[in-house]
């Protein structure tokens, strides 16, 4: 089973594709499930759900959550998460028998507590919006140390995002299975990068979605950029077991 585990949706702040076509691209590249984890909210993973036709294709609730303490992904949620403090937000996420994840570590975060790392259920070792090696390999670390399971999933904004990140499920069937996997780390991770432009791309429709130019970030987005490009150069897949 191959799931896309980070695809955002009009729903959020700096997406503008449809739910519908992201079912029907992820279908069409090969995919077997994906999960929409837009921003804040679970409205993109309920209309995915309603709108999917194909009971084959899984479709798991999720959102990313902007803590105090760095994004927080909650699979397998059904109901809007209030809290905005990382350790409420798990405490909400597991409430609804969900899995919290820690997304692109060290993205926006320096250094992580044990008392989080202790709290959540597993973390993202590829995030196709990855800008450097060296990045990549902390995660890994971070996981290691704390015996975490990780997920793999392309961050997508864009349809030609979608699948550059894939969790590779190898024993799942149905949702419920695939929930038990990533929950016990039994996941291949799969990923390719994205272009090193996607980023400048999804903070301008931030900044038009926001109606405010001023929160266009100039200088941190093109040094993401070069991070980025230094970064997909020669080297444009990783494949690792977890």
């Amino acid at each position: 089973m191959k799931l896309d585990l980070h695809i955002h949706s009009e729903y959020s702040f700096d997406s503008v594709i449809k739910v519908d076509k992201i079912i029907k691209v992820s279908k069409k590249i090969g995919l077997n499930g994906i999960a929409i984890t837009d921003h804040n909210t679970v409205k993109g993973s309920l209309e995915a759900i309603k709108a999917n036709k194909n009971h084959d294709f899984i479709i798991i609730p999720a959102s990313e959550i902007g803590t105090n303490l760095g994004d927080i992904i909650g699979y397998f949620i059904n109901e809007e998460i209030k809290s905005r403090d990382a350790f409420e937000v798990i405490d909400e996420i597991k409430r609804q028998g969900g899995i919290a994840v820690l997304a692109h570590p060290y993205k926006r975060v320096k250094t992580y507590t044990a008392k989080l790392m202790r709290r959540i259920d597993a973390l993202e070792g590829f995030n196709a919006r990855i800008e450097r090696k060296t990045r990549l390999r902390s995660s890994w670390s971070l996981a290691k140390k704390y015996n975490l399971p990780m997920t793999a999933g392309s961050d997508a904004h864009f349809y030609f995002e979608i699948g550059r990140g894939i969790s590779l499920l190898k024993n799942a069937s149905d949702i419920e299975e695939a929930k038990k996997e990533i929950r016990q780390g039994e996941i291949e991770l799969l990923g390719t990068l994205s272009p090193s432009y996607v980023e400048i791309f999804s903070q301008i429709i931030r900044m038009f979605k926001s109606k405010n130019p001023r929160s266009l970030p100039i200088g941190s987005l093109l040094k993401s950029t070069l991070d980025r490009f230094i970064a997909m150069n020669g080297r444009k897949s990783i494949l690792t077991t977890c």
